[in-house]
């Protein structure tokens, strides 16, 4: 089975989180995308929301696609989420899938800097996929790097989770920009400031 893997702090998970999924799926006949929600990402800090409350917008975000589904390793492992350890277990569990890791193209370009980039070069492909204001410019990776990366196209949205915690905070709505049932859940829960 082709399965993409969705990483992300997803805090919270918006339209352009989902929309890249399903342009990766789309793009590569990816018969399944799972999300893994990390804990702490090496390139960031703590999240907004806690890891329970993420893994729980996540898992409402993908309920009715039936290609979607979610692991939760890195939330429950705890500490800092690298990609090539979650990639190790994913194939020892999983050796009959082929896997494909979906990036947006900010994080195409920060590749190099990856732990153990090239093991993960070795064991799968990225998928890149654009965003707004960043331009997927492979020419500017290692060959050897850019052999393993794939591009799709998505519809272009440009939001990010950082925006959207802001405008929560500022007491903006971020309706319409994260899934009804994200909406749902941070108003219900009150996480981002935002008041039940």
């Amino acid at each position: 089975m082709k399965v993409g893997i969705m990483g992300g702090t997803f805090d919270p998970l918006h339209i352009g989180h989902m929309l890249a999924a399903e342009a990766a799926r789309e793009a590569y006949g990816l018969e399944q995308v799972w999300f893994l929600p990390s804990h702490i990402p090496p390139h960031k800090h703590e999240a907004g929301a806690t890891g329970a409350q993420r893994l729980e917008m996540v898992h409402s975000a993908v309920a009715g696609h039936p290609a979607f589904r979610v692991l939760d390793w890195e939330v429950a492992r705890g500490g800092v989420s690298y990609t090539i350890e979650t990639v190790r277990r994913l194939q020892a569990e999983y050796p009959q899938d082929e896997f494909y890791f979906i990036i947006g193209a900010d994080m195409v370009q920060y590749l190099p800097k990856w732990r153990d980039i090239d093991e993960l070069i070795r064991r799968l492909y990225f998928i890149g996929v654009g965003r707004p204001g960043t331009p997927l410019d492979l020419a500017a990776l290692p060959r050897h790097i850019a052999q393993k990366v794939l591009l799709a196209d998505m519809l272009q949205v440009d939001i990010s989770s950082t925006v959207l915690r802001s405008r929560a905070a500022a007491g903006k709505s971020i309706r319409y920009m994260v899934p009804d049932a994200v909406f749902d859940y941070v108003q219900r829960s009150g996480c981002y400031g935002i008041q039940p």
